[in-house]
């Protein structure tokens, strides 16, 4: 079997990409200043859409071939976004998008798993994204007002119907995994997990175990794991690096399928991500980070 570089990884053991994408949910805004990184209202196209898009073309150009997003950022419009900079995806570009998630208002996010619903958004999304196929569609969260079966059944027939490619999940333990894996092929997980949030710590050995792609959201350490004197910052000192490139470092050892999926707004925040794809720590620097955070 070809051997696949450290820096590579392959969806669905056919879809090849970097191993640092972007996530395209923070090139959007609200009506008023999110209280945090992690509350983000994700409610409206960007305010300067030339430079969104100038981006995202950087990105592109930087060797970005991952570009995660959704249905339900900015109602559609992160998706027509991506299509208005990216369209035709011309060389290696993979849009992955999701469904499953009802925007009533810039705070709300519930679940909505009707399969009919599903069918829908993804059918709306292949409008936006100007697309014949989905190259990943996942199930942005498992609603439990419905089967399992159900909300996956609808994914699956229209992978079967070729509009789409492979089929993923967000915000799942190993328990759903599994179970969803009986049903279809998962190729990939997107769940919150970085150096200092590592509740999912099961699913991404899981994942690693069955080569599912896992797909880190918010992928940086934060607060007092970060802050100068922490284990990150004089990680970071030693190899000569910033504390945010040292945490997306820490996921690449972490497991060979994870795949760090940054958003950011600026250009500056995203070269300096992309260089982490060269950064290598030592197996004892590795360790260091993990024992103390």
């Amino acid at each position: 079997m070809r051997e696949i570089p450290r820096e590579s990884f392959v969806i669905g053991g056919d879809l090849p990409v970097s191993r640092i994408g972007y996530g395209a949910m923070r090139l959007a805004d609200g009506p008023e200043p999110a209280p945090s990184a992690t509350e983000a209202h994700i409610w409206r196209p960007p305010s300067d859409r030339a430079a969104a898009v100038a981006l995202l073309r950087r990105a592109v150009e930087l060797g970005v071939d991952l570009f995660d997003t959704a249905d339900a950022y900015a109602l559609g419009a992160n998706e027509e976004l991506i299509a208005e900079a990216l369209h035709p995806y011309e060389g290696s570009v993979t849009v992955a998008t999701k469904v499953g998630v009802v925007r009533p208002s810039p705070t709300e996010w519930v679940t909505h798993g009707h399969p009919a619903y599903l069918r829908q958004q993804a059918e709306l999304a292949l409008r936006r994204l100007r697309v014949e196929r989905i190259d990943l569609l996942q199930l942005h969260r498992i609603d439990p007002e419905y089967p399992l079966e159900d909300q996956l059944g609808a994914l699956k027939r229209l992978k079967d119907e070729g509009k789409v490619r492979h089929i993923g999940l967000s915000e799942v333990g190993v328990d759903e995994l599994r179970r969803a894996s009986e049903i279809t092929p998962i190729a990939s997980v997107q769940n919150l997990y970085n150096l200092s949030t590592r509740e999912h710590d099961p699913v991404v050995d899981y994942a690693a175990e069955h080569g599912i792609a896992f797909l880190p959201w918010f992928p940086f350490a934060a607060g007092s794991h970060a802050g100068a004197g922490s284990p990150l910052a004089e990680v970071a000192a030693e190899i000569g690096v910033t504390p945010a490139q040292a945490s997306l470092a820490w996921l690449l050892h972490r497991s060979p399928t994870v795949i760090p999926i940054p958003g950011t707004s600026s250009v500056g925040h995203l070269e300096e991500n992309m260089r982490a794809l060269s950064i290598k720590l030592t197996d004892d620097q590795f360790e260091r980070l993990s024992r103390a955070i």
